[in-house]
């Protein structure tokens, strides 16, 4: 048996123990065709699949074309060594990029100097991502600072962000920041939906955009899907990970299916970035992981 046969063989029977872990009901809905696309763009974090493949990057890749995933993702891809390599490879194989960080500003505080650091760390994020092949640039805002009501620092990040939007050209690339839940990430600024959204339609540039990760999401408000409708306009992306545990769908209490439904339907066609672990380790664990996701993608197929 060739080695991409055995391991086709192997996820098949993984998704079929997945389903079978759900319920009787769902499992007879559950495609176990290993190789054919996913519907939605769900992007394996490059070296998930180290069991399988080892850790090198263009591996990973190949790797995650065979299973039939359409996108990948690494936050750090723009200061990775082979970058370029990694992006070419990507790209012939049909894999859209998730975001990567962008560079380091000051979001928080009213100060020309770090308006004019940000701008510059932006144009060289935006250059990263045009080599790269890369729509979306992450911004995490930073944390509360002391001495500082919530008032002045939106607007703040307001003033701010509408600086860089007027000073980058941004052709069709985006800044996407990304709220963070308060347990694991205790005292930041952003981390509702309704906060991010209000400061997306404050700057009022297309080039600003949100990254809605269900996980942190989840634990800091819930109400997925409606807070989903509420920052239909302004979600650029999104991060995966399931609650309790951040790690593969149908490991905690998250409706995945549903979600991909949603917001399949509603028309997003960007790209879901796996931010999580494995429940389980090694090929095992990965076999399980890529189970999940193709009963979750099963969006036309009913959950009971």
């Amino acid at each position: 048996m060739k080695r991409r046969e055995f391991i086709a063989t192997g996820i098949t029977a993984a998704a079929a123990c997945a389903a079978k872990s759900i319920s009787a009901q769902e499992s007879t809905a559950t495609p176990a065709a290993s190789g054919k696309k996913f519907t939605l763009k769900i992007a394996p974090v490059l070296g998930i699949f180290k069991a399988h493949v080892g850790k090198d990057p263009i591996d990973n890749l190949k790797f995650m074309a065979d299973q039939g995933f359409t996108a990948y993702y690494h936050l750090g891809l723009a200061g990775m060594e082979n970058a370029d390599a990694i992006a070419k490879e990507a790209e012939r194989l049909g894999l859209v990029a998730g975001p990567f960080s962008g560079s380091g500003g000051k979001w928080l505080i009213d100060d020309d100097a770090g308006r004019e650091t940000a701008v510059t760390g932006m144009k060289k994020s935006v250059e990263n991502a045009k080599r790269l092949n890369v729509e979306c640039i992450l911004v995490v805002p930073g944390k509360l600072i002391d001495g500082m009501t919530m008032d002045q620092m939106t607007a703040n990040i307001v003033k701010n962000l509408k600086y860089v939007a007027e000073k980058v050209d941004f052709g069709d690339k985006k800044i996407v920041m990304e709220p963070l839940n308060p347990r694991n990430h205790p005292g930041m600024f952003l981390t509702k939906i309704r906060q991010s959204v209000d400061i997306c339609k404050a700057v009022g540039s297309p080039s600003i955009k949100i990254v809605n990760d269900l996980y942190h999401q989840q634990i800091t408000e819930g109400d997925l899907i409606p807070n989903i409708e509420l920052g239909w306009d302004y979600i650029g992306a999104y991060h995966l990970g399931d609650n309790p545990g951040r790690k593969e769908p149908l490991t905690g209490e998250i409706n995945f299916r549903n979600v991909f439904k949603f917001i399949h339907q509603k028309g997003f066609r960007g790209v879901l970035c796996m931010e999580h672990g494995l429940s389980m380790p090694g090929i095992e664990g990965e076999k399980k992981l890529i189970a999940a996701y193709r009963w979750c993608d099963a969006i036309d197929q009913p959950i009971a």
